[in-house]
């Protein structure tokens, strides 16, 4: 049986779950988000605690037993904390600025790069040069932050681009230069 599956989720104090056969709706301090669940499993409330169970043994339903566990936790987990991704920009002028409901990188193209923000997610730059993307959603929060990555991933040359606060960047060795006769 799978391990992750098995694991009861605690459900905090303000958080409210509403099941409805294979919909499931999570509302709490944070927002409130809601999925469905693939027919092969089952949520049940008990207390304060949430357990997730399949039909039967069949490969399918074990495949997604551990999968839905964690998704319907991080749907808890979301509305009551939050997510957050930051990422920072490395370069000489590379900037990051909000307008209006955009986020504008100056990161070494001829023009400013344009990313609208989906809804659901709050985006702040902090200082020239760090970007927070938070959320309730932990899908969208990371999907987010991989767009915006993904304008400018860092070179392993010189390390300049956009990337995640604290990712170590695999530096190369440039070229060795002609050797002196």
């Amino acid at each position: 049986m799978s391990r992750i599956g098995r694991r009861p989720i605690a459900l905090p104090a303000k958080v409210e779950i509403q099941i409805d056969g294979q919909h499931i709706a999570v509302k709490g301090p944070k927002g409130q988000l809601s999925r469905n669940l693939p027919p092969l499993i089952t949520v049940q409330q008990n207390a304060q605690t949430l357990t997730v169970s399949r039909l039967n043994d069949s490969r399918p339903a074990r495949q997604l037993h551990g999968l839905c566990r964690t998704l319907v936790a991080n749907m808890v987990d979301g509305v009551s904390k939050g997510f957050e991704r930051r990422l920072e920009l490395v370069g000489v002028g590379y900037r990051a600025a909000i307008q209006g409901s955009k986020l504008v990188l100056n990161v070494g193209y001829s023009h400013p790069v344009e990313i609208p923000f989906p809804p659901g997610i709050q985006i702040a730059v902090e200082g020239n040069n760090v970007i927070v993307v938070s959320g309730t959603d932990k899908e969208l929060v990371g999907n987010t932050a991989a767009r915006i990555r993904a304008v400018r991933p860092p070179e392993p040359y010189k390390g300049k681009g956009i990337r995640y606060l604290g990712e170590q960047v695999r530096r190369k060795a440039g070229k060795s230069g002609k050797a002196k006769k």
